[in-house]
């Protein structure tokens, strides 16, 4: 049966609804986040990223140093990430400023040298002995095409030092002047930038490498997948899996006749239905080849139609230092 209520039941039913307190919902922390600073290289990544560029910068003072006959040494300074508006503030008008193009990704990386060492190269590779002093101008149409290869060879040896970690062809663009180095990239794109110096006999310098987000990121992903899988070290169930997976792996044996010495002149007169005399006597072993590398010692037998080998003892290889 449904009960009807009084006005003064509803009257009181509203003013206990309004003496009862509000729930307040619970507040909110807001911390204050600085996006420039949101993605700065961690301890990590700077020693991983230090220890790849180290090893160019080896590797292109050992090229250079050839490529001029002349001692050439190069160390890695800094590796920081910052913004390319940044990067550009850092340098002086009068420099040496390229693009280098980076494939398949198909982006722009950027390359700066003072002229200080920039006309030091380009007299050594024509000749002379790179001690000259030279006024600050601006690279001729010849100075820029000579230092162009020197810029070939910084690519190269770039590639090739990046290859076992990140597959990218890496190639000289064409020199850029100071007009046009603000639209290489966005003023407030994050860049990975690198910076060397060069030491030459009689002078010394800075040369300087920014990569765009879309290179940097990908090198550092990398990177960062590598030395997890290098400082990883296996449990021992993982350990007893592989070994159980090797023993289960197939590899080529074969039997083959120790090696002869044979003339050329002999070599030279083989022909079908020829018996060739080797130095070795038919009571004697062969070879058991396992991937290709003797292993054991044994004589060829036939069952049948079946034919194999009875093994007469294992063939024991020196290893050399450090290898197990």
């Amino acid at each position: 049966m449904r009960k009807i209520l009084s006005q003064d039941e509803i009257d009181a039913l509203f003013s206990a609804a309004q003496k009862k307190p509000a729930t307040r919902a619970p507040q909110k922390k807001v911390v204050a986040c600085d996006l420039r600073r949101s993605s700065q290289l961690s301890s990590e990544r700077v020693r991983v990223v230090t220890s790849l560029h180290e090893s160019f910068a080896r590797r292109l003072g050992d090229s250079l140093g050839a490529y001029l006959r002349v001692g050439f040494e190069m160390n890695l300074v800094s590796a920081e990430q910052f913004t390319y508006d940044e990067f550009l503030s850092r340098m002086s008008e009068m420099t040496y400023f390229a693009s280098l193009r980076v494939l398949p990704i198909d982006a722009r990386a950027a390359l700066q040298a003072d002229l200080s060492l920039v006309y030091p190269i380009v007299d050594l590779i024509l000749g002379g002995s790179g001690s000259d002093l030279i006024d600050p101008r601006d690279l001729t149409e010849i100075e820029e095409q000579i230092f162009e290869t020197v810029v070939r060879v910084i690519a190269r040896d770039l590639q090739t030092t990046w290859a076992p970690v990140l597959e990218l062809d890496i190639q000289f663009d064409q020199r850029q002047q100071h007009a046009q180095v603000q639209g290489l990239m966005l003023p407030q794109e994050r860049i990975l930038s690198l910076s060397f110096e060069i030491r030459l006999p009689e002078s010394r310098g800075t040369l300087s490498l920014a990569f765009p987000a879309v290179v940097a990121n990908a090198l550092l992903r990398k990177l960062s997948v590598r030395w997890s899988y290098s400082e990883r070290t296996p449990s021992r169930e993982m350990r007893r899996r592989l070994r159980e997976r090797m023993l289960d792996s197939r590899f080529t044996a074969d039997l083959s006749l120790p090696p002869t010495r044979l003339p050329i002149r002999e070599l030279l007169a083989i022909r079908p239905g020829n018996v060739l005399m080797l130095s070795k006597r038919a009571t004697d072993p062969i070879f058991l080849n396992v991937a290709g590398l003797p292993s054991f010692l044994g004589f060829p037998v036939r069952e049948g139609r079946q034919r194999g080998v009875r093994i007469r003892e294992r063939i024991q290889r020196k290893l050399s230092p450090g290898k197990e």
